[in-house]
């Protein structure tokens, strides 16, 4: 099979800003670890204050992707999927984990390479959040961690046939995990009361800290992770060879990267 070339290529600036904004991004999910709550003034600061960061980052990054980057075939492809995985969220909603949004992401982001998958992951959780009321203080994280569930779709290992949507429903399972594991961080802190045994106690070493925090991961957050990563693992089993081959045969007629030619007449050769 010829390789595809991705639908949004990654300049050298572009991803010296993402490398960036993911050390970032680590940060910001990590910081009951970094920063003891009341640092700010307030207990509720900090989150607020990387969620802001994130929004100014988010934005940033896109735009030095999209910044010769992306041209008008790749930006109405990356608005058709937003569509569909905004209109597509509210049928799972978050019921008991499932999460029907994170496997268009991962089957894009394999197609179309990860800065589609990056653009892809930040956009959908934005027009979702804007259909659904979602809008809150942690939408800049859930925007973060799905835009990197996208663009890591788009590192994973070359395969073909069956042993491709293997591939696919394993990180898409793995995936549902991570982002469950890093969206928790962001509010661990105050959820819960300080004398309990798996809350956040500031002060004590990273080792009982992050065991305190697998603790608390595990009771409270298991059984919607499981959720969400068995709803990745079917709907790529069951829908991934056909949405794969539409995906793939849209960006065989697009040809994203393909340069543009005039004719005399100022007709586009190229389409």
């Amino acid at each position: 099979m010829t390789a595809l070339s991705p639908a949004i290529r990654i300049r050298p600036r572009a991803a010296a800003v993402i490398s960036m904004a993911a050390f970032l991004g680590i940060v910001a999910f990590f910081w009951p670890f970094l920063v003891a709550p009341g640092k700010f003034g307030s207990n509720y600061a900090p989150p607020l204050i990387f969620g802001v960061l994130l929004v100014i980052v988010l934005s940033v990054v896109v735009s030095e992707i999209a910044e010769g980057g992306i041209n008008s075939k790749a930006l109405a492809m990356l608005g058709v999927l937003s569509a569909v995985n905004a209109a597509i969220r509210p049928l799972g909603a978050g019921t008991a984990g499932i999460e029907t949004v994170f496997f268009i992401l991962v089957l894009a982001g394999r197609v179309f390479g990860p800065g589609f998958g990056f653009t892809l992951g930040c956009t959908s959780l934005f027009a979702s959040a804007l259909i659904t009321g979602g809008v809150g203080p942690w939408m800049p994280y859930q925007m973060f961690g799905c835009a990197f569930v996208g663009m890591l779709a788009g590192f994973l290992p070359r395969a073909t046939g069956r042993r491709e949507v293997a591939l696919l429903a394993a990180y898409g399972s793995v995936s549902g995990y991570l982002f469950g594991f890093l969206l928790n961080l962001s509010f661990w802190p105050f959820s819960l009361d300080p004398n309990s045994s798996i809350a956040y106690l500031p002060g004590l070493p990273f080792t009982e800290q992050f065991q305190r925090y697998l603790a608390f991961d595990l009771a409270t957050s298991l059984g919607w992770d499981t959720g969400r990563a068995v709803t990745n693992f079917v709907c790529v089993c069951l829908a991934g060879p056909a949405v794969l081959t539409v995906l793939r045969r849209a960006s065989r007629k697009a040809r994203f990267q393909a340069p543009v030619r005039f004719d005399r007449t100022g007709a586009d050769l190229s389409a």
